[in-house]
């Protein structure tokens, strides 16, 4: 052994690795840069490196996992629950945004119509299970004013009537039941009729406009408003536009399918009018009961009754013998 590094050999390879350190201590010295020696070392074992370093934070990791996992249960269920919070204030803002915008659609209806007078708005708590006709119920009652057989609308149009009342919470009838009849005025031909639901129609969300002159001159397109003449509901409202026209099987009259301007099936806020003025609409269209006008002379006094009397007796008087001349004419004819 000691031979060899007195051999020329272990000389040799002494001054190469001293060539060699020489280099790389003057390259660092003189740029502050690697030799080509260096970096080949380094290139060599930086993929070393690098997998002992992911070992390193692996194992690293796993121990902070372990020591600290009690701090990181907590967090987690603090990071849940702000979510969650984050959800109801987000859910929140979207009911507070429908209502502002609901409430600026109603305010639009009171300025259309002063004399209209408003329930509060209304929410759609539940619909009646498997009717075809949309029936549904909302959280305002008599509590809220609410009235038997008060119109239910929205700013877009008609939306049924009320049929029952409870202290907080009412149930609609909408305008697709066949029970219910609503007075309708083309707008644009206006020939009238009556609004009725049909299980036919009420499918495809649609009613029917019926007891139409067979000479209508409703078209597809035409808008369809409330006539007002039973007082039921104001005039003027919108219900819907005409989709089809046609004559009835019984050729008499002719009917209009209506898509109303309000899908019942889907709204899911109300405004239920209970009071209008009831008066300007009668006037605006006459009921045409021309009964009462009739009668009217016959409840008048007369200033000399005898002479009412005396006339009745003669017209009597008048009578009388022309049936004795027709019943003399019938026997002398048989003999």
């Amino acid at each position: 052994m000691n031979s060899f590094f007195r051999s020329f050999k272990f000389k040799v390879i002494v001054c190469i690795a001293a060539f060699f350190l020489g280099i790389g201590l003057y390259s660092v010295a003189k740029s502050g840069t690697t030799s080509g020696s260096s970096e080949f070392i380094g290139t060599f074992l930086n993929p070393v490196k690098k997998f002992s370093n992911a070992i390193s934070d692996k194992v690293s990791l796993v121990i902070d996992l372990f020591v600290d996992s009690e701090a990181y249960v907590e967090e987690n269920q603090r990071l849940r629950e702000q979510i969650a919070e984050l959800n109801n204030r987000l859910i929140d803002y979207e009911d507070m945004k429908s209502e502002v915008e609901d409430l600026r659609k109603f305010i639009g209806i009171k300025e259309e119509n002063e004399d209209f007078v408003l329930s509060p708005p209304c929410a759609v708590i539940s619909r009646t299970a498997n009717d075809p006709y949309g029936t549904f119920t909302i959280d305002k009652g008599s509590n809220d004013d609410i009235k038997l057989y008060d119109p239910v609308v929205t700013s877009e149009g008609l939306v049924g009537i009320i049929v029952n009342v409870a202290n907080s919470y009412s149930t609609v009838r909408t305008i697709l039941s066949p029970d219910l009849s609503i007075g309708a005025l083309c707008v644009e031909s206006r020939d009238t009729g009556i609004i009725e639901g049909s299980l036919k129609y009420a499918a495809d969300g649609k009613c029917k406009m019926i007891y139409l002159d067979k000479n209508n001159k409703i078209k597809k397109g035409d808008l369809i408003i409330t006539s007002g003449n039973s007082g039921q509901f104001p005039q003027g409202y919108v219900i819907g536009n005409v989709t089809e026209t046609g004559i009835e099987e019984s050729g008499l009259t002719a009917y209009a399918v209506i898509e109303p301007a309000v899908d019942p099936t889907k709204i899911s806020n109300v405004m239920v009018i209970t009071e209008f003025d009831r008066e300007e609409e009668e006037q605006q269209i006459p009921t045409g009961d021309l009964g009462e006008k009739t009668t009217e002379p016959t409840t008048e006094p007369t200033e000399n009754p005898s002479e009412e009397t005396s006339s009745d007796e003669q017209v009597t008087e008048e009578i009388v013998p022309e049936d004795d001349i027709q019943q003399d004419s019938y026997e002398s004819g048989e003999e």
